[in-house]
């Protein structure tokens, strides 16, 4: 056995009394949870009914997809009234209800906050247009430029969606601009009516009870302003990789991403819910960073490094944009030792494996993989974040072209529309095998559901004597009470390129009170010699979750850890030591065998 170790030890940071440290925390994409009145769409109480089952997964809170008003161009991510409810989802009354329901189990809401821009159906959108006194900068305006004698956009920005990121309003008579869909146009933070009036929507609801955010695109949050000439400049292009002018690739965001104003805008908004818990109950606040953008970047979500707080959980996404089904263990280990490597002393590691956004974990890695990953997700210090569905494997669902409604796959063409469409992630959740999957009893739901809920649903998991669901339970009982997974250090290690293998220890604890995860990435079996890996570690280990596919081994197993079988993408959570009687034996046949030089088999 060949073993190329690389070593990364680390203490994984916790407070005592803090509610979020190491925790769990679950998203619930509401338009697909549970439709309580049977009009094809997910609501408020239907959230509220199956709110129970969040807290029986292990989850410390769990974070909504946009509830506010909204027209719904972008599904939510299109404000049209930061304080009220989408219709569609219920009332104020409805959402009142599933807090005290959360109250009641012992569980989190956290809020998607949008505030990189708001729906151009919101009143501040329409006063702005109309120059009313206090609302005139609410929003990115620019009369733009003349050239030839026609008018056009004053610079050469791209939109995430496709095109131009100005676009003209003929009342105003001036150019808006809009990092996302037009229907979106970008708030204006160089405006401190602007800031006061996002700062009061945070309070607002926290008054309402909830205890944290997750804030959407914040690294869109500002660009640079117009110059004394009234000029902004042009981005710079990419280059032969991207040469379509519409698509968001095709210039070098360096003037409207990842401005040094856009991180003291998170360390204000900390300030903000820090204020709140010292005037209410002093139970902090949580807030969640969605930022996609370089590590250096997201140590500064964390901190200014000189005492200004930013987020507890800028999203880490590392996971998801360095790593798919082709990635090998050596892989996986560089991107968590990159991360880890990075985070600022005395912060939380956290790790996300799925989102809204992205390919479901069984079809970016694989089905045989899905429980390999969540035992990475689940294994690794820090705080885990999962995407409704990924603790039942659920696999991505097919939706034609005419079936598409997401902005991002419908601005695209028949050809294409796969590679962007976010649909097949946000199908509704299969509950159980009858109409709709469980989820709605409307004739037509607002995205079909799953060909397969039949077979793949929480009832049949729940009910089947191994299934992913009961190994995720598992994991995240493991991750939330063993106080390995809590405090314990990481040491990575691996065999090859094809095995991630890792232990979760306290040291001077006892062996049973410790962990080793075997992960093989790879289609081959290998062996692995665990103690030659873990020296300070058992020999004899306990299999206390194993992947649903494997048919060596289950659940309970004893395994002799010095010449251990993992077959392709199996892994394991093994726990050290095993029952005394059975080691003694393993012993005394040793023994005879070496004396009476006969091999020893075992099964």
């Amino acid at each position: 056995m060949r073993v190329i170790i690389f070593v990364f030890l680390v203490i994984s940071a916790t407070t005592e009394g803090v509610w979020y440290n190491n925790g769990n925390f679950y998203q619930i994409y509401p338009r697909s949870f549970m439709d309580s009145n049977n009009d094809g769409v997910g609501d408020l109480k239907g959230i509220t009914q199956r709110l129970q089952y969040v807290k029986d997964l292990g989850m410390s809170g769990t974070w909504l997809s946009p509830i506010f008003k909204s027209p719904m161009a972008d599904f939510g991510y299109d404000t049209a009234d930061y304080t009220a409810i989408q219709p569609e989802y219920g009332t104020m009354e409805d959402f009142e209800a599933l807090i005290k329901k959360a109250n009641e189990i012992g569980i989190k809401i956290i809020l998607d906050f949008v505030p990189n821009h708001s729906s151009d159906q919101h009143e501040w959108f329409k006063k702005s247009v109309d120059r009313v006194p206090g609302y005139e900068d609410f929003y990115v305006w620019h009369p733009g430029k003349i050239v030839n004698g026609q008018r056009q956009p004053p610079n050469n920005w791209v939109s995430v969606f496709r095109g131009s990121a100005w676009t003209w309003n003929e009342k105003r008579q001036e150019y808006y601009f809009h990092a996302f869909l037009k229907e979106q146009p970008d708030l204006n933070y160089r405006n401190q009516a602007t800031v006061d009036a996002m700062k009061e929507t945070l309070r607002f609801w926290m008054q309402k009870g909830v205890f944290g955010f997750r804030i959407d695109a914040v690294p869109y949050l500002f660009e640079v302003p117009a110059d004394s000439n009234g000029n902004i400049p042009d981005e710079s292009l990419t280059g032969p990789s991207c040469p379509d002018p519409t698509h968001d690739c095709y210039t070098q965001h360096i003037y409207t991403q990842n401005l040094d104003e856009t991180f003291d805008m998170v360390y204000q908004w900390r300030e903000v819910v820090d204020e709140f818990a010292k005037q209410t109950d002093n139970v902090p606040r949580i807030l969640m960073i969605e930022a996609y953008t370089p590590l250096e970047n997201m140590k500064r979500l964390y901190e200014d490094g000189h005492g200004r707080e930013g987020a507890q959980l800028p999203f880490n996404f590392e996971l998801i944009s360095k790593l798919n089904g082709k990635s090998t263990a050596k892989d996986f280990k560089d991107v968590i030792d990159g991360w880890i490597s990075r985070l600022p002393q005395g912060k939380e590691n956290n790790w996300v494996l799925g989102n809204h956004d992205n390919k479901r974990i069984a079809s970016r890695f694989g089905i045989d993989r899905a429980d390999l990953i969540n035992i990475l997700l689940q294994t690794l210090p820090g705080m885990a974040v999962t995407y409704n569905g990924e603790e039942l494997a659920l696999k991505d669902v097919y939706i034609s072209w005419e079936d598409t409604i997401d902005p991002a796959g419908c601005n695209t063409s028949p050809d294409v529309y796969e590679q962007y469409s976010r649909d097949p992630v946000r199908t509704p959740f299969p509950w159980n095998a009858n109409k709709n999957a469980g989820f709605s009893n409307s004739d037509k739901t607002w995205l079909p559901v799953s060909s397969d809920y039949k077979e793949v649903n929480v009832e049949a998991q729940e009910k089947a004597t191994r299934s992913h669901l009961k190994s995720f339970r598992k994991l995240t009982k493991m991750h939330q009470h063993e106080k390995a997974f809590t405090q314990g250090q990481l040491l990575m290690k691996l065999v090859g390129t094809d095995i991630l293998a890792y232990e979760r220890r306290v040291p001077g604890t006892k062996p049973e009170e410790n962990f080793v995860m075997i992960l093989n990435f790879s289609n081959n079996t290998h062996k692995v010699n665990i103690p030659q890996l873990f020296p300070q570690m058992s020999q004899m280990y306990r299999i206390e979750v194993v992947s649903m596919h494997s048919l060596s081994h289950k659940e309970g197993d004893t395994i002799d850890g010095k010449n251990f079988e993992v077959k392709p993408n199996e892994a394991f959570v093994l726990r050290g030591g095993a029952p005394r009687l059975y080691s003694y034996l393993i012993l005394c046949f040793t023994m005879f065998s070496a004396f009476f030089n006969i091999k020893l088999t075992r099964a």
